[in-house]
């Protein structure tokens, strides 16, 4: 079931100086312990800094992997990467970057979103997208609406040999960059579109550049849509997001061959 959200009684700052004073009262008490000496020791005294400084870092990777165990154990309890990044002051992506694998994408439970739907039979998404963390944030929008198959290639010539391969499930949709190595956007919708089994596949384009040039090119070679990636990351989720709506709950999509 979906997480609910991370709700804290406390300020940031006030958080942070009990978690200041509580590691510092401990980190100086193990500095005694192992140098031996006195409760009030030389405030000079550079054995006594470097042995704090030691113990410092043993507790910085203490918590790191204590955190990995919590961070676990809320998945175990419901919670999602959303509640997770927000318990620590990070985004959604942030945590999943920290802490990759916390579940098996295909049962993650999505957050529970206004626009979420249920397919009838899976929904399958073709990205060709060669830049990493767009990609990430595309199929983490997509997870947001509910499951979706999503395949993600690097360029227009994997994107072929993916789509004219044997046994290859056709695509409901193609989500297309323009600018990518070996074969661009604009070359691939121009084969897509004039190829007799692959023409009627819906195509998005999703791109950075909003040059007129562009924008005229992609419609002239028969794209069903252009939409520019927004800066802003809620945003650029929001767009995915009624991409997919769109092809999901409003289109009528052509029937697979």
């Amino acid at each position: 079931m979906p997480g609910k959200n991370f709700v804290l009684r406390t300020t940031p700052p006030e958080t942070a100086a009990v978690a200041d004073a509580a590691v510092g009262s401990l980190a100086r008490r193990l500095a005694r312990q192992l140098l031996e000496t006195p409760a009030h020791p030389k405030p000079d005294d550079p054995a006594q800094a470097l042995t704090l400084l030691h113990l410092l870092d043993h507790i910085q990777q203490a918590t790191a992997r204590i955190q990995q165990e919590a961070a676990e154990a809320a998945a175990r309890a419901g919670a999602g990467y959303p509640q997770i990044g927000s318990a620590c002051g990070m985004t959604r992506q942030g945590a999943r970057r920290r802490w990759p694998g916390l579940f098996d994408h295909s049962n993650e439970a999505p957050t529970e979103h206004p626009m979420m739907t249920t397919p009838a039979r899976p929904f399958d998404v073709l990205l060709v997208e060669d830049d990493m963390a767009d990609a990430m944030l595309i199929e983490e929008a997509l997870s947001e609406r509910g499951a979706r198959n999503l395949v993600q290639v690097t360029d227009g010539v994997a994107a072929l040999e993916h789509l004219r391969a044997p046994g290859s499930v056709r695509p409901d949709l193609i989500v297309l960059d323009l600018n990518m190595p070996r074969m661009n956007g604009r070359d691939l919708l121009k084969v897509l579109k004039n190829d007799d089994d692959l023409q009627t596949i819906p195509v998005v384009v999703l791109t950075t550049s909003s040059a007129p040039d562009d924008v005229t090119g992609a419609y002239s070679s028969h794209a069903n849509a252009y939409v520019t990636k927004p800066v802003n990351l809620e945003e650029f989720e929001q767009a995915v997001q009624s991409i997919d709506a769109f092809y999901l709950d409003t289109a009528t999509r052509p029937p697979r061959a």
